[in-house]
């Protein structure tokens, strides 16, 4: 019976987190069409580029991300693992629907600032949820994450780094008033992110108390690329414990937890931010 329950709340935990994605893409859908796009402000990554595609040919902006995203996927899927990939494939496909859906309304507003400000927040809340949920909505972060993981680079870093190059080509072709207004709106979003996905940091450090310590090491190594720190423990009730230590980033803690949970249901997690890291962290490169 007690397995039954289970089984019950992780089918409902998985329609939360889809129904979390839909709603998260539609909130991100409606911040680019009613706020972002009237006054040209760039979203970054594939949606910066549709966007610019999209003024400069008039081809609708659904069909555009869309498209740019695909080829993401389609990499992608075998590094990422397939959940990921179909979370994302959901959140991507909703996104461009209701970027179709939205674009006839009445923009919300031509004023830059309140465009800047709403915008962002909005953005942010969307994309939230759709990380929250297991996802993402834009085929550079699944890029970001792959390099993190046969690399090592930042994933905040890395995109970044992609972003300032979008925008710094939208200076060229709309003005460089709108590339920092794009930036802004950018900065905005990303702590909005932060703040619905519940963290403030990139870095994240997960302990894990569990009775099935080397196993569960072993699954993140092997699908993670994290290296785990495995220490003795000892609880006042339980006995004997094995505590393991490993930093990620805020993108992999949903598959961290799921990881877990399929290996010992009864492992007691507890996520905190790292303001700083030393030294090498060591992965292993993908195959």
């Amino acid at each position: 019976m007690s397995g039954k329950i289970v089984n019950s709340k992780e089918r409902m935990n998985e329609i939360f987190n889809y129904v979390a994605l839909v709603v998260g893409a539609m909130i991100a859908a409606f911040s680019i069409e009613e706020f972002l796009v009237p006054c040209t402000i760039l979203d970054g990554g594939v949606v910066g580029i549709s966007i610019m595609i999209n003024n400069l040919s008039r081809i609708p902006l659904g069909v555009l991300t869309l498209v740019l995203n695909l080829p993401f996927l389609v990499v992608g899927m075998r590094k990422l693992g397939i959940e990921f990939i179909a979370k994302s494939a959901v959140a991507m496909v909703t996104f461009s629907i209701f970027l179709g859906i939205f674009a006839p309304l009445t923009n919300m507003t031509q004023d830059y600032l309140l465009a800047v400000c709403f915008g962002g927040v909005f953005l942010g809340i969307g994309v939230g949820l759709v990380i929250r949920s297991g996802g993402c909505l834009d085929g550079t972060e699944t890029v970001a994450i792959f390099l993190n993981r046969r690399f090592n680079l930042p994933v905040g870093q890395t995109v970044l780094f992609i972003n300032v190059i979008i925008y710094t080509i939208a200076g060229f072709l709309f003005g460089f008033d709108r590339a920092m207004y794009s930036l802004l709106t950018y900065f905005i979003t990303s702590k909005v992110i932060d703040f619905v996905e519940t963290g403030v940091e990139q870095a994240k450090a997960a302990m894990i108390i569990t009775n099935e310590g080397r196993e569960i090491a072993d699954e993140i190594y092997k699908k993670m690329g994290r290296t785990v720190t495995m220490l003795e423990g000892e609880g006042l009730i339980s006995g004997k414990k094995v505590v393991l230590y490993c930093v990620l980033n805020r993108l992999e803690i949903y598959e961290l937890k799921h990881l877990i949970k399929e290996v010992d249901a009864s492992a007691f997690i507890t996520i905190s931010d790292v303001s700083e890291i030393i030294g090498n962290h060591i992965k292993k490169k993908a195959d």
